[in-house]
Formats: C-alpha cells, sequence, structure tokens
C-alpha cells in the first residue's frame, strides 16, 4: 500500500495533512508567492494560467529556471476548461493534409496516456459511422491507418471494421438508416480543467511561484527592454511590480488585450472562434463508444463522460466578451438537429443538463483578406523582453511552452537547459498504475467502495492520500455531497486548501464539474460547498451568503442566455451577472 508519513499544516482556521509532500496550493502560499512576487527577481514571469501558459512555467521551472506565473482569475477559467474534453490527434486535420501537427499531436497524446499524466489521460473507444458505400470504407481506413501509424496505435488498439450489424451494436442508439457500416478506433479523454491546474501544482511542485487572481495590468522598462511586469489582485485591488528578465504572454483569446498594454506592434493577431457544447445523461443516447460524426460545416463529437455524454462542438466567430462566451438557442438547436438526425431516440432541450462554450484562440494574418485561420501555434518575440505564443491546440500544449521558453531563452543573462518536460510526470501521476491495482485494498482502509476509489485515483491519482488525510478525525468528509453524489465532501475541502480554489465558482466549474453535470447546474449544492470551504478560506457568514449569490446569479444568467436567438442578446444577459472576483478589471487597463 502507498504510505507516506504526513506532514501537517494550519490553512485557515484548519489543521491538514500534506502526506507527499507536493505544493500546497492555499491561503498561505498565496500570501507567500504576493511576498515573492514584489521582492525577487525571476528570469522568466508567465502572463496567463491556462494549459500552455502553466505548461510554459512547468518547462521553465524544471530547467532550473526562476520563474512566475500569474493568472487574473483562475487555473483554466478560460479556453482550458471548455474544450471537448479530448486530448485527441486530430483526425480531421489529416484531410486538410496537416501531417506535422497531427503526428506532433499523437506524439504528445501517448506521452500523457502513458507517462505524464496517465491518471487524467484516459483511452476512449470511438465508432466512426460510415454513410456511403464504395469510396468512403476505404478513404476513412486510409485515413485512420495513416492516423495509427503516425503513432496513434502504441498504447491503445488499432482500427477495427464493423459492418452495418457490428456497428449498431456498439451504438444501438443510432438510426439503422444513418449508416452502412463503421470503424472503430480509438483516441483519449481528459478532463481540461484538473490536468491544467495539475500542470500548474506541478510547476510549483519544482519551485515556480504560481498565483491566481494576480492581473497583469502594466509592463516595466529598462531603456527599450520588457524587464517585468504591474500586477494587481483581483481580490484586494492591490498593486505589486514584478521583476524578470523576460516574459511571456500565453494568455490565449486575451493576448491581443495583453499585447495593447506593451504598446508595442505584435507580430500576429488571436481572433475568438465559439464553441458551445451540451451535455446529457448517459441514458439517453445508447452507445459502448463514443460518437464521431461528419457535418456540412465539421465534426461532431458524442463523448461519454462520467454518466453523461458530452455531444458538441459549433464553430463560429465571437467578437464579444472574452471572460463569458454565451451559448444560444440557436447553438443549441444546431447541435440537436445534427444529433437527432443519427439517433433513435431523438434528444430535446428537457434533456440537456449542462452547456458551456468557449473560445478557441485561432491565429489570423495582419488583414482577414490574406489570413488563414490555424489551429497551429505560433511564438514571436515581440521586443526584447517580451514573447508572445497562441493558436495551437490542447493537446499539444507541452510543445507550445517548449517552443516559447526556447525563444525566451534568448533575453536570459545565464545559460539555459534544454527542455526536460517529456520525462516531467504530473504530480499524481507516479504510482498510479499500482494503486489501480490497490484500489479493493485502499477502500477497505478508508471504507470506501472501490468504484469510488476509482473515481478518486482517476482525479488525484497517488495524492489520493493526502486528499483523504483531511478526513483525519471527520469522517462526514467521506460522505458525499448531498446534491452531486458522485463527489465526496473531502475533495470540495481539499480544492480550497490545496488546489488554488478561492471562490465557489472555482470548486464548481472547474475542481469538480457540478455545474454541467447536474441539472441543478450547482445552485442546490451551492450552500453546503460553501459552508465547508469557508473555514479554509477564513469567510464569514456575509461572504458565504455573497459567494453563493453570486453563483447563483452566474448560472441564472448563464441558463436566460440560452434562450437567446443571437450572441448580442446572449451576450448582454450574461455579462450583467456579477463577477466572483470582485476586483477585476474588465477590460485591462494600464495603472
Amino acid at each position: 500500500m502507498h504510505v507516506v508519513r504526513g506532514v501537517f499544516r494550519r490553512i485557515g482556521s484548519v489543521t491538514v495533512s500534506n502526506r507527499s509532500n507536493t505544493k500546497f496550493l492555499g491561503p498561505t502560499q498565496r500570501v507567500e508567492a504576493w511576498d515573492q512576487l514584489g521582492r525577487e527577481q525571476f528570469d522568466v514571469v508567465v502572463v496567463g494560467g491556462g494549459v500552455v501558459g502553466s505548461g510554459a512555467a512547468l518547462d521553465a521551472a524544471t530547467r532550473g529556471l526562476k520563474v512566475a506565473l500569474v493568472e487574473a482569475r483562475d487555473y483554466a477559467s478560460g479556453t482550458s476548461s471548455r474544450s471537448s474534453k479530448m486530448f485527441h490527434g486530430g483526425l480531421r486535420y489529416l484531410e486538410q493534409l496537416e501531417f506535422g501537427l497531427v503526428r506532433e499531436a499523437l506524439h504528445e497524446r501517448e506521452l500523457s496516456l502513458s507517462t505524464l499524466a496517465p491518471h487524467l489521460v484516459k483511452p476512449l473507444k470511438f465508432l466512426f459511422p460510415l454513410t456511403h458505400r464504395g469510396w468512403e470504407r476505404p478513404y476513412i481506413a486510409a485515413g485512420i491507418f495513416l492516423y495509427d501509424r503516425m503513432g496513434g496505435a502504441k498504447s491503445v488498439p488499432q482500427q477495427k471494421h464493423l459492418t452495418r450489424s457490428g456497428a449498431l451494436r456498439m451504438s444501438p442508439g443510432l438510426k439503422r438508416k444513418s449508416l452502412i457500416g463503421g470503424i472503430r478506433y480509438y483516441d483519449t479523454v481528459v478532463d481540461d480543467a484538473r490536468h491544467t491546474m495539475t500542470v500548474a501544482r506541478t510547476a510549483a511542485h519544482y519551485g515556480a511561484v504560481v498565483r491566481t487572481s494576480t492581473q497583469v495590468v502594466g509592463f516595466l522598462r529598462e531603456a527599450d527592454r520588457v524587464s517585468g511586469v504591474r500586477v494587481r489582485d483581483s481580490e484586494t485591488g492591490a498593486t505589486t511590480e514584478v521583476r524578470a528578465h523576460v516574459v511571456i504572454n500565453a494568455t490565449g483569446v486575451w493576448t491581443d488585450e495583453i499585447q495593447s498594454l506593451s504598446n508595442m506592434r505584435g507580430r500576429f493577431r488571436v481572433r475568438a472562434s465559439k464553441g458551445v457544447h451540451i451535455v446529457v445523461p448517459r441514458d439517453r443516447i445508447v452507445s459502448e463508444a463514443a460518437i464521431i460524426l461528419r457535418t456540412e460545416k465539421s465534426v461532431l463529437f458524442i463523448i461519454p463522460w462520467g454518466a453523461h455524454w458530452i455531444i458538441g462542438t459549433t464553430d463560429t466567430d465571437w467578437n464579444l466578451d472574452l471572460a463569458h462566451p454565451a451559448a444560444t438557442k440557436a447553438d443549441i438547436d444546431y447541435i440537436l438537429g445534427e444529433v437527432n438526425g443519427v439517433l433513435v431516440t431523438p434528444l430535446t432541450h428537457d434533456d440537456i443538463d449542462g452547456v458551456y462554450a468557449g473560445l478557441r484562440p485561432l491565429l489570423a494574418g495582419e488583414s482577414d483578406e490574406t489570413s488563414k485561420l490555424s489551429r497551429e501555434h505560433a511564438v514571436a518575440r515581440v521586443a526584447p523582453g517580451l514573447i508572445a505564443i497562441a493558436g495551437g491546440k490542447y493537446t499539444t500544449y507541452r510543445v507550445m511552452a517548449e517552443d516559447a521558453v526556447d525563444l525566451a531563452a534568448e533575453d536570459i543573462p545565464a545559460r539555459v537547459a534544454s527542455s526536460i518536460t517529456e520525462k516531467v510526470p504530473l504530480v499524481g501521476a507516479d504510482g498510479y498504475f499500482a494503486l489501480v491495482n490497490q484500489a479493493p485494498h485502499l477502500g477497505e482502509v478508508h471504507g470506501l467502495h472501490p468504484h469510488r476509489v476509482t473515481h478518486l485515483l482517476d482525479r488525484y491519482g497517488s495524492l489520493i492520500d493526502e486528499v483523504l488525510a483531511m478526513a483525519d478525525g471527520k469522517p462526514e468528509l467521506l460522505q458525499p455531497l448531498t446534491d452531486a453524489p458522485a463527489y465526496l465532501q473531502v475533495e470540495v475541502v481539499y480544492a480550497a486548501a490545496a488546489e488554488g480554489a478561492l471562490h465557489l465558482e472555482d470548486v464548481l466549474s472547474r475542481r469538480t464539474r457540478i455545474s454541467i453535470e447536474y441539472s441543478h447546474r450547482g445552485m442546490n449544492c451551492a450552500g453546503q460547498v460553501a459552508a465547508l470551504i469557508a473555514p479554509i478560506l477564513g469567510w464569514d457568514e456575509a461572504t458565504v451568503d455573497r459567494e453563493v449569490d453570486t453563483y447563483r446569479a452566474r448560472v441564472e444568467a448563464e441558463i436566460e442566455s440560452q434562450r437567446q436567438p443571437d450572441d448580442e442578446s446572449a451576450d448582454a444577459l450574461r455579462v450583467v451577472a456579477p463577477e466572483a472576483r470582485q476586483e477585476i478589471l474588465e477590460p485591462v487597463r494600464t495603472l
């Protein structure tokens, strides 16, 4: 059994145990980080706590550099928590002849699946329904064969051809007339928000100073060089200056906005493309595999997600609020229309438990006439001491991070070692496979069902000990949340004590996925969750009430926006909801 001697510390009004000696991202660390940001000289400051920024902080820290990572809101609060939840190679990019992108993505997928994050990235069986006789089977089979040969079939099985009857046995929920056969292949699924947070926490484990609710509001200069950033606490409004040899702008769809603070011309522009997903109960679609559907516009994924299916996505231009992209009734109707074309039992609006919208940061040229929006990434040295990186896809975050730090190294006086993140498992990965085999024994020790232990292992990996240690002497924390029974109460406590959650929405939307997995969107358990994390974060009764009211207002605004016919009317309803981070500046302005 995996047992490590405990280290006890006081967080808020609670004493907790850290048995693995990983870095706790809690209130104490947050205070220390603010002091470090204003006092120390860094080699690199990374702006943006999405997967690319977190990856850049990890890459730089493991090269031995002194690193700071600042994020205006929460880890993964933008694009990195609103993806299709796949660590995929990009099968559809083969049709666009983007072989390099696919090969790179498949290599990264294999790394995460086998070494870097096996507790978070899981194999996923897919059905590709065939709809045309003659040409389609050899055409798609050749593409998937190439996919397998480029690295897609190392830790997962190769493709398998199916007759119509075989495909319908795998996915009985599909209409018989919707396909003439099928091909089974494999990709992967990941909880993107947990993965991003874990990357940031791994960076902290290797010495990076990481801090959320820390918004960049200006750049520091020495002569013609950028020499750091001015930051503002999104909770208190306090400001400080962070000095560094180089700044990496990894803010995704906010790239242009942060760039404008520097008063320097950028090397590329970023366009936001909105992608909407719906979440429906698992029993609404009868299938033992995920399904990929070709549509006139792109593809539609039907992804198993615990007790649900995630279905999406759309792909439309978005020019409104970047922090809170709104799904519309038109978006939802489009998804329902496409998926209902192949389902025996159609889905309705009443079947939907959750909806989320995210923005993809697509690269654009200097003018729309000459530009081609791309999912490939670009990295540029905007000015001495300032690097920008944007574009790409979630799967290739590690390569993007490596490229950014490689270019940033030109502005660092000392010699910079090569990237080693191919060999650095994320926290929780070490020992994961052995613990999976020990799940029944772990269940006996902690009085938990083995299935519950497996669920915890797939969220925390080998950090499961320090999660459950928070229930020592408090057995009630090993009970499920009353209105979100997929999660234990101790997981909520751990989110605030160790995973950097500062607000109710951080816990309900990103540390857990309650906001999209339950039809009440988290409103029914908001009070219980707030009461659990209040002692950790030092909340008084008034703060608890404000957090609950703010979260409920957010959910109500989202639900109402999803009834609107267009982006403008949906955005107008969504943006009036109050911000949990009361001192956030939107849009950011120089101070």
